[in-house]
């Protein structure tokens, strides 16, 4: 393996950073390799919620926009660590040597070291902890109990004796982390008072979720199957995966619609519907294919209709809001 042999200034402290790694490669591939390590695509697991958590907090009368803010970029940083972890922990673990697709795995194509990689997870999860200990200072101790789980999540989601999406939990974690725990996280550091109605109104948030863990899972089945990777795609078997996609993703929709039933959410909320039959494509995909390239392409589409379903969702409750103010 070739090193990395800069001859600049900045060139000579991204080395010692990197460390003995790499193949030759540019400044511009660098930042392309963090830009994919960091998974950003599925960034919408951070931004879906904290809007949700900021137009229930505009309902409640109680929005806040320096917490906001403070709240989304410290999830996006605790996110960050979470998929530089996972980056990490599946090459130690040899979870990457059999996959074909799939995001990051800049450390098996030799374009980021293992080390670089750690510092970053460590570096990223320290910023998501000190934005967390600044808003304690301001909040109350139930952040306390949420900012705790959304740490050690982010670690033991594929790391330490136990991790969890090596044991079936994944998707489990994922729901719990991103939806109910990060919406009343978001919006209690606004409201600085417990109120159950952020972690109701996550429930589809939380589903969908899941369901791009779930595809993930689906697409890596061999490849995890080889290393004894114990998602529940891998434990249960490729038809019950499926079944569980597509209960996950319709769940959506069908949480979505008896939340309006029962008042929690307004009903313009229902514009999130407008998603459904990219929802029913992708069930279809799901069901039909077998090809990783093309459930690698599923997993994407899932996390771009998460995001599009909670940027409906929350815009139809804004619409409900101005129309409440106007009338």
């Amino acid at each position: 393996m070739r090193y990395l042999d800069y001859n600049t200034g900045i060139s000579y402290v991204l080395k010692a950073f990197l460390g003995d790694a790499m193949t030759t490669i540019t400044f511009r591939q660098q930042l392309d390799a963090w830009y994919k390590a960091t998974r950003p695509r599925v960034f919408t697991a951070t931004y879906v919620p904290l809007a949700l958590a900021g137009v229930i907090a505009l309902q409640q009368g109680v929005f806040d926009l320096v917490p906001f803010l403070l709240a989304l970029l410290g999830a996006l940083f605790l996110q960050t660590a979470a998929n530089l972890v996972n980056e990490y922990a599946d090459y130690r673990r040899g979870a990457d040597t059999y996959k074909v697709a799939g995001q990051g795995m800049t450390i098996k194509n030799k374009i980021l070291s293992p080390r670089s990689v750690f510092i970053g997870a460590v570096a990223t999860l320290l910023a998501g902890a000190l934005i967390g200990l600044l808003l304690l200072a301001n909040s109350g101790p139930l952040l306390l109990w949420i900012g705790l789980v959304g740490v050690i999540g982010a670690v033991v989601y594929t790391a330490g004796p136990f991790p969890l999406s090596y044991n079936g939990l994944g998707e489990f974690a994922a729901g719990v982390m991103f939806g109910p725990l990060m919406v009343l996280g978001a919006y209690y550091v606004m409201a600085r008072a417990y109120d159950p109605l952020p972690v109701i109104a996550s429930l589809p948030v939380a589903f969908m979720v899941a369901a791009i863990l779930h595809a993930n899972n689906i697409r890596d089945i061999d490849a995890d199957r080889a290393i004894n990777k114990r998602t529940l795609v891998v434990m249960m078997g490729l038809q019950f995966a499926r079944a569980e996609y597509a209960f996950l993703v319709f769940g959506t929709y069908v949480l979505a619609v008896l939340l309006v039933i029962l008042g929690v959410y307004p009903w313009l909320t229902l514009l999130a519907l407008l998603t459904l039959p990219e929802a029913n494509r992708l069930v279809r995909i799901v069901y039909e294919q077998e090809d990783v390239t093309l459930l690698h392409q599923a997993q994407g589409r899932t996390a771009r209709l998460h995001g599009r379903f909670g940027l409906l969702l929350v815009a139809g409750w804004l619409l409900a809001l101005l129309l409440q103010a106007l009338v």
